[in-house]
């Protein structure tokens, strides 16, 4: 077993190319044994490997700087630096995150797992090392899973091109992000660039739909003959020796006299052609950065020799190493699966894999809800920021296909795409998760509302999302866009009501932005007596006499409903409603509580600016007596754990949490 004698990247110096093939083997099981118990992301750690293994073989992290974007790519690299013992608490209460963690281990870096950051920190990384007030000798930043199709990304290479800094970045390609990338820059193996994910050409004897026999020849022979051509320049463009001579011979045409500059133009002329017709470095070296590729991302050899010669290479600036990798490689159920690779997986069987994943809960009953409307309404479209897997949107696709956008990695792109749409007449519904929506804040503001536009936003994994950790939990949503003027915010508490409010969204969009925000996970089930309509809230309980008002928020519901049923059985009465219209709020419901002695909010979101106390100053304009208690996510950042549950509760936001702060206030509202 070589993975037990590897505790740190030294101990991979000195192992044979037999060993490292071995080690990798064990790696892989390992990954898979580890995500089958604790579930956890998959196939894209799986395409990583080799690539990990190669780097930290030339590269000396932490005097070296490794960069992860995106994050949930580098089980691998907290294998090699350490943690492997920890990973039976992978995603785990109090065990290792599914993330770089710099609370973790110095080898890691960047904590967030929100996409196409990496460059951007790199660039900052190497302006501090180059004004010698930081101690790294190279900064590798590793950008992969379809990080390069977010605009972050490009802002970020434009800058390190302009600037110069030495930055060496490692194009982790495997052609998809959650699905198939969205991407000019995406390679297929052969090294045939492609908008789309890693596929080849068809087996041999397979025609392509309405290609001819002799089309389908001289396709392999060109393609042949590209990947041959590709690989020798790529090859030679890493090669020092080449680029030393390459200069010389630019400088003996810059400087002869009267043919000089048009020479070195023809020169240049020629070499742009070339890499048009094989590569897409005229891209990276339009901006100033150095491209080669692409290489095999499992070779080790072949990445040890490329990382070695860009480390060169760098000293000139910043250079792009493109590696194509095989997302989920190794392990048959994730090669097989078409729709993400195994990207992410729950708890399963190691031997048989995953069942095919699905929609459920609340992303069910969204999926269910798009696909009525939109038999309903031909102007009605969906786009999402590639993620239509985990938004529900794959029946929507399958069933529409001309009326879905996947724009990749691009949340800025996605929602001032949606003002153009609404602008001319489509119903566009963006469907992301909570926490990636903030990325779109200026946009959503001043692209969507400044101009009143039907923009729909379906917000999945809102709230407190338990094992993605801090930088995943959707807690500010609320909060934020209920300073946004005209925006209109929906929270169901259950799937019924999460249909219904799709419905009343596509009528309500005619006069500008909507907003469902919803869970991650299973959602109630209820009748039809029990789902509210427009922007009207629902009474759901209220006991005879009742001391207390309970107003609750989306999957708060429940846990109210639990806490007023405790309440009563100790003697205290309770109404509960379901705020369902966060804004504007019910005046209805304002009134109703008002008229108790006190009055509990309870949301998953941010306390501080969030709908309870939006709630708290209406019910003091109404009666300033009134004692309002507002429960809420604390202004801190919250780690993983293993489920949103526990979470809840460590915050007091279950039900033995609402009744406690129930009791607590009628208690002073009686001393006072």
């Amino acid at each position: 077993m070589y993975l037990e004698r590897i505790s740190s990247p030294q101990d991979l110096i000195g192992l044979s190319p037999a060993d490292l093939t071995a080690l990798c083997e064990e790696i892989r099981d390992f990954i898979v044994s580890a995500v089958s118990v604790t579930g956890g992301h998959l196939g894209s750690n799986l395409g990583a490997v080799e690539l990990t293994v190669a780097l930290h073989r030339v590269f000396d992290s932490p005097t070296d700087a490794i960069l992860w974007d995106t994050g949930h790519q580098a089980y691998v690299h907290k294998i090699l630096t350490g943690r492997r013992n920890q990973f039976e608490q992978l995603r785990q209460t109090g065990g290792l995150s599914g993330y770089p963690s710099r609370e973790e281990s110095r080898h890691d870096y960047i904590e967030n797992s929100h996409a196409s950051t990496v460059l951007s920190y790199a660039y900052g990384m190497a302006s501090a090392r180059d004004a010698g007030v930081d101690t790294h000798r190279h900064i590798v930043a590793v950008i992969g899973d379809g990080a390069m199709t977010g605009g972050l990304a490009y802002e970020a290479l434009n800058n390190l091109g302009h600037s110069g800094r030495r930055v060496i970045i490692i194009l982790n390609d495997n052609g998809r992000s959650y699905a198939p990338t969205i991407s000019n820059l995406s390679a297929t193996p052969s090294g045939k660039f492609t908008s789309g994910s890693l596929t080849g050409d068809p087996p041999q004897g397979i025609e392509r739909s309405g290609d001819r026999p002799s089309e389908r020849i001289s396709d392999r022979i060109t393609d042949r003959i590209g990947e041959l051509l590709s690989h020798a320049l790529t090859d030679i463009r890493l090669n020092p020796t080449y680029v030393r001579r390459q200069r010389r011979l630019e400088e003996f045409l810059h400087n002869l006299p009267v043919v000089g500059t048009p020479a070195e133009r023809a020169m240049e002329a020629f070499k742009a052609g070339v890499r048009e017709f094989l590569q897409p470095p005229s891209f990276f070296e339009a901006l100033g950065v150095r491209y080669v590729g692409p290489v095999d991302g499992h070779d080790i050899t072949a990445l040890e020799q490329s990382f070695a010669n860009a480390v060169d290479l760098s000293s000139e600036g910043p250079i792009v190493v493109h590696v194509l990798t095989q997302k989920g490689r190794g392990y048959s159920p994730a090669e097989d699966d078409e729709e993400k690779n195994l990207h992410d997986a729950p708890i399963f069987n190691p031997a048989t894999g995953p069942p095919k994943s699905g929609p459920s809960g609340y992303t069910q009953a969204f999926a269910e809800a798009i696909l009525t409307e939109a038999a309903a309404n031909p102007r009605l479209v969906a786009v999402t920021a590639a993620m239509p897997g985990p938004t529900g949107l794959i029946p929507f696709q399958e069933k529409y296909p001309d009326r879905f956008y996947d724009v990749g990695i691009a949340e800025q792109h996605a929602v001032a795409g949606a003002a153009g749409m609404a602008m001319s007449g489509l119903t566009p519904v963006v469907a992301i998760y909570s926490t990636f929506l903030s990325r779109a804040w200026d946009q959503v503001v001043y692209d969507v509302a400044l101009h009143r536009l039907g923009v729909i936003f379906c917000l999945d994994r809102a709230g407190i999302t338990g094992p993605d950790g801090a930088s995943h939990h959707g807690v500010y949503d609320m909060a934020m866009l209920s300073k946004v003027p005209g925006m209109r915010i929906l929270a169901p508490s259950s799937a019924q009501e999460l249909q219904q409010m799709f419905h009343d969204a596509v009528g309500l969009a005619e006069s500008g932005p909507v907003t469902i925000r919803y869970p991650r996970g299973a959602a109630r089930q209820v009748r039809s007596d029990q789902v509210g309509t427009g922007m009207s809230a629902l009474r759901l309980r209220c006991d005879s006499e009742s001391e207390v008002c309970i107003l609750a928020i989306g999957s708060m519901v429940a846990e109210a409903l639990h806490a007023a049923e405790m309440l009563n059985e100790s003697g205290i009465p309770a109404t509960v409603w379901d705020v369902r219209s966060c804004l504007p709020l019910d005046p209805e419901m304002i009134a109703d509580a008002a008229a108790h002695r006190a009055v509990v909010t309870v949301e998953d979101g941010i306390r501080e600016g969030g709908i309870g106390m939006m709630i708290a100053e209406h019910i003091s304009a109404v009666d300033p007596s009134v004692a309002v208690a507002t429960l809420g996510v604390p202004t801190r950042f919250i780690a993983h754990a293993s489920s949103a549950q526990q979470i809840h509760a460590q915050l007091g936001l279950d039900a033995a949490g609402i009744c406690e702060r129930s009791r607590t206030l009628i208690t002073e509202r009686a001393r006072s």
